[in-house]
């Protein structure tokens, strides 16, 4: 099972900068993560949740939005 974009996970601003948000459980910022799964840690509670509720992790191979990005992006 798959979702377009996983946004809905408990988020929280870091300190005096309100427009940067991050995960609340695994801390990763949200332009990290940027609506996948595999862009949480793979120790994050939300992640995990996920998983074992059977979503899968995106192939960036079939995922035309992911081809050809890297972490420098």
């Amino acid at each position: 099972m798959k979702k377009s974009y996983y946004i809905d996970y408990p988020q929280a601003s870091f300190e005096g900068q309100p427009h940067r948000y991050r995960c609340l459980f695994c801390k990763e910022e949200t332009t990290k993560i940027n609506g996948r799964l595999e862009g949480h840690l793979p120790s994050c509670e939300y992640r995990l949740k996920l998983e074992q509720a059977g979503y899968e992790l995106e192939d960036s191979e079939q995922h035309p939005a992911l081809a050809g990005t890297d972490e420098f992006d």
